[in-house]
Parts: structure tokens; sequence; C-alpha cells
């Protein structure tokens, strides 16, 4: 029993299941699940791709960035350049003041040029693509002289996001050509006039809203077009993180947001793709702002669904990250090749590791299936990142279990106590770390449900909630925190398992 035990805590101790935020996710390749997203982006399906907090977005947006580069140049002629990167939003907070000064059109003119020089500096001084460039010269220079006429620098040395954030923000600045502007390269004065003033040949029609566009950008479009038409190539501008770089729920965000949809239409082109990642509820929410959206179709026209997970699919998660550990692939006798081609293998290796149920006695759920409907929230979305925080945070208890009880075996390599504590410290930090941190507008009604009860008629809510019950109710369902029994708004709400730890509410009806 205890040499069983010993053997439990060697694996336990060197069983790395990946990190919950793909930023730092060292098992994100080797445990890759390929979703219908991934496959709508590769094949250049789609380019807006929304999904909930922890849906996976970062992850795919990190496989293309970071590991499909070549294979995407070489098999189907794609430039990959991308903006926002793990260090990125301290750097755009750090432009805070001045992106609170801009307009929704001034945006549309920032990410313009923003974009314009993320091709500039990881495609065309790219070393991966200077084979490529070889027999475009003429094409390249035009394109640098267009940048220059643009007062968007050519230095030799890499640009920092800083200095691309900084040069197109002093180029922004030029919407008032009675101002001049130190440049940054230079320490001389210069004044900017970008804008072409004539009344239409630049300028595009959104409904009642009339968005001049830089001329000089819309010259650099053609140039970048020519050079990726001489190399029979296309580059995708890749964007996310865009929950962290401007204050959430805010009118910046939403005219900074709005921009950058805008841009999504006018900035394309055959020849070139933007694609966004973009949390739900921010689209939502820019969307619902009441100021209209006239080009929303032109832009959801390549809108991939919002990212979701069935239960086969975080089935498919979860026996990846733990039989890339090659120690628990011996111990638990697992065939690789045979994982990555049938469903139902998978099913049998999960047991390896898991119990059957998490709680004894008869119609018990099977254990993956109460994981995957404990960490669903009241819209019935289950995330990747809940998922594997509840199983970092279980591997860790079976741990502390095994080291507090050495002469004992457990009959699982994660039992059902460990599972079970991982969800109550889940839903814990979903309180503090969501639903606190960044819905501070709707906390005092949630506060309203902590020490109650799991379950709410509507004269219970009415009396809960007050006078305008009605509106937070739904706000509450938008959110995920309450969840109608039934289609019909008479029935019951109830609050998700995944949140009821956290809330600290206790089984019943209030």
């Amino acid at each position: 029993m205890a040499h069983a035990n010993k053997i439990l805590q060697s694996l336990l101790q060197n069983l790395n299941l990946g990190s919950s935020v793909a930023e730092f996710d060292d098992q994100l390749q080797i445990a890759r699940v390929d979703t219908s997203a991934f496959s709508d982006i590769y094949y250049d399906r789609v380019d807006l791709v929304p999904g909930t907090k922890g849906s996976g977005k970062t992850a795919l947006f990190r496989i293309f960035v970071d590991f499909l580069p070549d294979t995407l140049l070489k098999s189907r002629k794609v430039v990959i350049a991308h903006g926002v990167q793990k260090q990125g939003d301290s750097v755009f907070h750090a432009f805070k003041n001045q992106f609170e000064k801009l307009t929704e059109d001034d945006f549309v003119s920032f990410w313009c040029i923003y974009l314009t020089s993320l091709a500039h500096e990881q495609f065309v001084k790219g070393e991966r693509y200077q084979d490529y460039l070889k027999e475009a010269g003429k094409e390249v220079d035009a394109f640098r002289k267009a940048c220059a006429t643009a007062k968007i620098p050519e230095i030799k040395a890499t640009k920092t996001l800083a200095d691309i954030l900084e040069w197109a923000l002093n180029v922004i600045r030029s919407i008032n050509p009675s101002l001049s502007y130190k440049d940054p390269a230079t320490g001389g004065e210069f004044q900017l006039n970008l804008f072409d003033q004539s009344p239409i040949d630049h300028k595009e029609k959104l409904g009642s809203q009339v968005s001049t566009i830089p001329t000089y950008i819309s010259q650099i479009k053609i140039a970048l077009e020519a050079i990726l038409q001489k190399t029979n190539l296309n580059v995708w501008l890749m964007i996310d993180k865009l929950d962290e770089i401007f204050p959430r729920r805010t009118p910046l965000e939403s005219r900074a947001l709005r921009g950058l949809l805008r841009v999504m239409r006018t900035f394309m082109s055959p020849e070139i793709r933007v694609k966004v990642f973009l949390r739900d509820d921010m689209l939502e929410n820019i969307l619902s702002s009441g100021d209209g959206f006239t080009a929303l179709t032109h832009v959801t026209a390549r809108q991939s669904d919002t990212l979701r997970w069935s239960e086969e699919q975080i089935l498919t998660f979860v026996v990846k990250r733990l039989f890339a550990d090659e120690n628990l692939c011996q111990y638990c006798q697992v065939d690789k090749h045979q994982l990555n081609a049938s469903a139902e293998y998978r099913n049998e290796c999960f047991k390896k590791v898991f119990p059957n149920t998490v709680h004894r006695g008869p119609n018990q759920s099977s254990t993956i299936r109460w994981i995957y409907s404990h960490t669903q929230d009241g819209r019935g979305v289950v995330t990747p990142r809940d998922v594997l925080e509840l199983l970092t945070t279980a591997r860790q208890k079976q741990l502390d279990l095994c080291l507090a009880d050495s002469d004992g075996s457990s009959p699982d390599i994660i039992g059902s106590t460990a599972i079970q504590y991982g969800l109550e410290e889940l839903s814990k930090k979903k309180r503090q770390t969501y639903l606190e941190a960044e819905f501070p507008h709707m906390w005092p009604n949630i506060a309203k449900f902590v020490g109650g009860k799991t379950e709410y008629n509507q004269p219970a809510l009415q009396k809960l909630l007050g006078k305008n019950w009605e509106k937070a109710v739904e706000d509450l369902v938008s959110l995920g925190v309450l969840r109608p029994k039934a289609k019909n708004k008479a029935e019951n709400y109830w609050i998700p398992y995944v949140y009821r730890k956290g809330l600290e509410v206790s089984q019943g009806r209030a």
C-alpha cells in the first residue's frame, strides 16, 4: 500500500496539465483540440471570432501566431502578422489619456495605421519573408514611400509596440492641421496633414455616419496589395486580448472597438484579412449601445459561431493534457495513436485516472458529465479554462491527501473528494476574479443572493431585487448567474453549480 502511494505521489507531483491562462500554457500545442472554429480560421472562412472568457480565443490566437506561421506560409501562402501580445496590454494602458481624446472616427484611422504598422514591421521587414520579397523591390519601395508620406517613420531597428502606438497616435493628432508635433525619431517639429479634404472620393458612408479615411492609408493599402499580388501571398492581421487594453464597459472601449469593427470592413481585401478574437459580451455590449451599427452585416458575414465546447470536446481536451505526460501515459498503458483516433478509447483512458462517478449510488452521471454539468454557467457555456482550473486544483488536493496518508492508497489517481474540492475552489475564484472584478456595476444585485438559496420564483426575485427586478433578472440571466428552469418565465430560476460555493448558497427554494 505504501509503495502504491509513493507511485501515486510521484505521478501527481510531475503531472503538468498546463496553464488555464493561454499565454503561459506550455501544453497548448501538444494537447491541441481542433474545433470547427480552428478549421474555419485555417481555411479563411471567418474573420471575427467571439467567445466567452476562457473559451479558448487566446489559445486559438496563439496556435496561429506561435505554431503555424511556417505551415500557413508553405501550404496556404499566408503571412501572419499580429498585434496585442501578452505584454501589450500594459503598453496600451500607458496611452490611456491619449486614447480618451479620440472619437470613433479617430479610432477608425488609428486602427488603419496600427494595422499598417504591423504589416510593415512583421511582413515587409520580416526575415521569414525576404526570399518572397526579392522580386517585389519596386512594390516594396512604393509601400515604404506611402508609409513615409503618411508620417509612419522607417527605422532600421525593430519597432516596439510602444513605437507603433506612439506613431499611430501622432498621425491621428493631425486631424487638426493647425497643430505641430515632435517626430519621435528626429526630435524635430512637423505638421501632419494626412486627411483628404475632398467631399466624396475617400469617404465611407455608414448610414447617417460619414467617416473620413486617411488618403495616404488608402494608398498604403493599395501598395500593400501590390506587394502581395506580386509575391502571390496573403496577409492575415490578427488581434487578440482586446478585453485587457481598454477600460472595461466604458465609452472609450465602445468607441475603440466600434472603430475596429468598421476597419475590418474597410481595410480588408482578397489579399488582406483582419482577424479579431473578441469576448462575446463585449461584442454584445458594442452592438446594444444604442448608437446603431449599419455596417454590421458586412462584419458578421464572416463571423464564426460563438466558441462552444461539447462534452466530447471537453473529454478530448482533458485526456490529451493528461496523457501528454509520458509517465502517466506509461503507467496507464495508453496508446497515443488510438487516443487521437477513437472517442470510445478516450473515454476508457479518462476512467484510468478518475472514478466512474463522483458520487456513490444509483443513477449517478459519469464523472466527465458531472464535471461538464457542474462547470456550466446559466447560459449552458462550459469553458476549457474552468475545467482546467478545476482539475489542476483537484490534482493538488489529491497530492495533499496522499502526503497526509502515506500508508494509504487511493483507488483512483484523482478521486471524487479532490474533484469536488476543485469545483468549490473554482466557484470561489469565479466570484472574485469574474463576478466581482469584471462586473462591479452588477455586483450589488448579485450580492443579494450571497448566503441565500439555489432556487427562486418570480415573487421571491421581486422581493429580493426590488422595483427593477425584471431588468436585473434579465442581466443576471445574460451573465449566466441565473438560469431559467424552463422556457416559461413563470418557472423558477436557479443558480448554476459553478457559482454556488462562491455565493455561499444552500440547496432549496427561497
